[in-house]
């Protein structure tokens, strides 16, 4: 199994016998990622491991640094030594379960019991109880653990169960401390500093240890030569701001990390988690925001005479001089890692420029005190829609979508003194956000209507603009701006957030094996016609501009016609339609044809005119891409068909047709696996061939040849819930897909004039999966679930 190091055994226990042979494991990546597979080797010494995935013939090496964790999923039983009357060792099947947390650097973590655990200085190893006496075995690197934390100590916990004796722990002691002698294992950074309390204690004990220079303890670890100090004072010298310990980091003599060990053991500065630090909140508001950033300093509590502050490197005197200079306090530094920062001064005093939280600025404008009386005219404005808090508000409100994942935003102003409520739709779903009292509610509306070039004055129509937020805020977005006048003179604003700039693989759209060979083999075609089609939002777009992206090759001219151009891409010439100029999709298409187009792009076809001109350009030897608002593949041919168009030239033009639509994924970090019931598999076999004329049994057979393990089981995932999700156990979407491809007997019911039903039927034969289909098969794969695939496909 792992052949160049032994997995390690827990102080105080033994392995029974067990089997033999390859591990099977998971592997957690940075990423988020999680990859079934097989363990080859683990190499501590390299910080590597050999790992072979599910799916893949061959193993490959992955970095120590590119992972979380690695579990074994091969249970194993441990033996407990201890003494027997006679005062020799024995064993028994005892488990001494402990409480274990694990803070990840990226704010995960892992809660569970375990009966014991070896640390080393490249990693901790974790036994962890699972069911009955089975243990699971997993190694966390050093590189990912900003703390962890076990219950009481085993040694004493023997002690007081008299199953060993004091002499025994303290020889085992020893051997451990030689073991947390190592970068792991130093106390400081092991013991998690939560408190004011705790932090005072640590802050005396500095105190009491002899003054050292940070050049002489480095040269006391011999991690640094003389000549290398010298040398680095030597640089010091002419730039007193620069930091010894930058120098030499940046001399590259000598690793950032090293240098917090040394500040944490031999000049005792103690590190303070902040991820569970009781914070000062009235001392964090008395500390401007902007001096926090500058020199990454977080506040933690203030004395009569002093305040303590965390920080990366306590020896910045900058930082420290410029902040006592402002409280009029002396300051007392202490270490915190870059990741603990970053998430502090991010969550409270927010991100550059415009992170301040809701609440606060909506207090700043006044919200705390009580609406205004309602009158004939509607509700009084309090402040004006250029008073700085509300563009600070506007702002955050954008801002918070944007690094939400939400694709809307709506502002809905409600009657009488009801506050504003605001709302996003992630992933397809609406969700609240905040409230904006009643009293500000037409002052919002007008920032947005002057952010997007709208006019303000009026507000009897609906008004379309477009907003680029990169000239009011930190960020690059663009949003489509869309007013609608409602009751009682009111107004609502709905913004869209419009899509990535760069075009997404065809590899990432989640096609099935048979979409994606049909869809590769329409783009390598000189000319014909492809429809995309779904509902608005069901990312026709995105699939667009992935084919061609695939196709997008410097002996192919590509022009798009967009209506709004949301994703660009070097190479391709983009037109965005004026109808206010008739300068519409069906006049920019009939000049795309004087203007030597090899493929192209029509946003959306939607009126006869410029169906007929999308069928002439791909029967004059142009490969035609367009989109539809219909349902399925087979009622997009319909459809067209009932414009007028000639089927047959429309059956000659045509190669063929994508339907879509987009469904909530399963969040991978809470996805709970069940095992499948008898019920839900007829069920699910049910809805597969509903309306074909598949059999049942004969799909749930297939299913079991594909997906079922050994004991004949298929496993399935529901939603649970996490932090990560917040509460919703679904993040992200992904595509559900059918294909219908356009051969001669498809191509001889378009020309009879078929129905939907019977080409539909026609397409299944050929091996076309409908939606459904495709969806259910994600719910088999793990993606999502039926209630997603229900909502989509009925």
């Amino acid at each position: 199994m792992i052949t160049d190091f032994e997995w390690p055994i827990p102080p105080h226990f033994y392995l029974s016998a067990g089997a033999a042979g390859p591990e099977s494991a998971v592997l957690a990546r940075t990423d988020g990622k999680r990859e079934n597979g097989t363990l080859v080797r683990l190499d501590p010494e390299n910080s590597l491991v050999e790992f072979m995935p599910q799916k893949s013939p061959l193993a490959g090496q992955v970095g120590f640094s590119d992972f979380k964790s690695l579990r074994l999923t091969r249970p194993i039983a441990l033996k407990r030594l201890e003494l027997d009357p006679d005062g020799k060792l024995d064993s028994a099947d005892v488990s001494l379960r402990q409480r274990c947390v694990v803070t990840f650097r990226d704010g995960d973590s892992l809660m569970s019991e375990t009966i014991g655990y070896v640390e080393h200085k490249f990693g901790l190893f974790l036994f962890l109880c699972s069911y009955g006496d089975d243990v699971l075995r997993w190694f966390i690197p050093a590189s990912s653990i900003a703390s962890y934390q076990i219950g009481e100590h085993l040694g004493q916990m023997l002690v007081e169960e008299k199953l060993v004796t004091q002499d025994v722990v303290d020889l085992g002691l020893k051997k451990q401390e030689v073991l947390r002698s190592q970068k792991l294992g130093d106390y400081l950074q092991k013991q998690q500093i939560l408190t004011q309390a705790q932090v005072e204690k640590a802050l005396q004990h500095q105190k009491e240890m002899p003054h050292i220079r940070l050049g002489e303890a480095l040269l006391q670890e011999s991690l640094i030569t003389t000549a290398q100090l010298e040398e680095a004072l030597e640089l010091q010298s002419r730039d007193r701001k620069t930091h010894l310990g930058e120098i030499l980091v940046e001399m590259d003599v000598i690793k950032r990390e090293t240098i917090r060990r040394v500040l944490a053991q031999k000049l005792g500065i103690p590190l303070v988690s902040l991820r569970k630090f009781d914070f000062d909140l009235n001392l964090i508001k008395s500390v401007p925001a902007d001096l926090v950033r500058k020199h990454q300093i977080m506040p933690l509590y203030r004395t009569d005479t002093r305040m303590v502050v965390a920080m990366e490197n306590p020896l910045a005197l900058e930082g420290l001089q410029a902040l006592g200079f402002y409280i009029k306090l002396k300051i007392d530094p202490v270490m915190a890692s870059v990741e603990d920062l970053g998430m502090s001064i991010k969550k409270f005093y927010g991100s550059q420029g415009s992170r301040e939280s809701m609440e606060d600025l909506v207090f700043e404008l006044g919200g705390a005190e009580p609406a205004m009386p309602a009158n004939p005219l509607g509700i009084a404005d309090d402040v004006s829609e250029s008073d700085n808090t509300l563009v600070r508000l506007v702002n955050k409100i954008i801002l918070d979508a944007y690094e939400e994942g939400a694709s809307d935003i709506h502002i809905e102003s409600m009657k009488g003194n009801r506050p504003t409520r605001v709302r996003f739709r992630k992933d397809g779903v609406m969700s609240h956000y905040s409230d904006v009292p009643a009293n500000f509610r037409n002052a919002l509306v007008s920032r947005l209507k002057i952010m997007s070039r709208l006019d303000i004055s009026e507000k009897r129509r609906s008004q379309d603009g477009k907003m680029d937020f990169s000239q009011f805020g930190p960020a690059r977005i663009e949003l489509r701006v869309l007013t609608m006048p409602t009751t009682e003179g009111l107004e609502d604003v709905v913004m869209r957030i419009l899509a990535a700039p760069k075009a997404v693989s065809m590899d990432t759209l989640g096609l099935s094996s048979y979409a994606m060979a049909g869809l590769k083999k329409f783009a390598a075609s000189p000319h014909g016609l492809v429809f995309v089609c779904g509902p608005t939002g069901s990312g026709k777009t995105t699939t667009l501009h992935s084919i061609l992206s695939h196709i997008n090759t410097p002996d192919r001219k590509i022009w798009t016609v967009e209506d709004p151009v949301e994703i660009t891409q070097d190479g391709l010439r983009q037109v965005q339609v004026q109808p206010r100029i008739d300068w519409t999709f069906a006049a920019v298409l009939r000049s795309f044809l004087r203007a030597d187009p090899d493929v192209i792009m029509v946003g959306e076809t939607r009126d006869q005119e410029t169906a007929r001109t999308v069928i002439e350009a791909s029967l004059t030897g142009h490969l035609v891409f367009s989109t539809m608002h219909t349902n399925s593949a087979a009622e997009s041919v319909v459809r067209l068909l009932d414009l007028g168009l000639d089927p047959f030239n429309f059956g000659d033009a045509l190669l063929g047709v994508v339907g879509q639509r987009l469904a909530r994924r399963l969040c991978a970090a809470c996805r709970r696996p069940h095992q499948a019931s008898e019920e839900e598999l007829a069920m699910l076999a049910y809805e597969y061939c509903v309306d074909t004329p598949l059999k049942a049994e004969s799909i749930r057979a297939e299913w079991r040849r594909l997906h079922a393990a050994a004991d004949g089981s298929i496993t399935l995932h529901r939603a649970e819930g996490c932090e990560e999700c917040n509460g919703s156990g679904y993040k992200g979407r992904l595509g559900v897909h059918e294909l219908l491809i356009n051969t001669p007997s498809i191509k001889r019911k378009i020309m009879a004039r078929a129905n939907v039903s019977e080409i539909t039927e026609q397409a299944m034969l050929e091996g076309m999966a409908t939606l459904r289909q495709d969806g259910i098969a994600k719910i088999l794969q793990g993606y999502t679930d039926w209630e997603q695939i229900r909502a989509i496909s009925i």
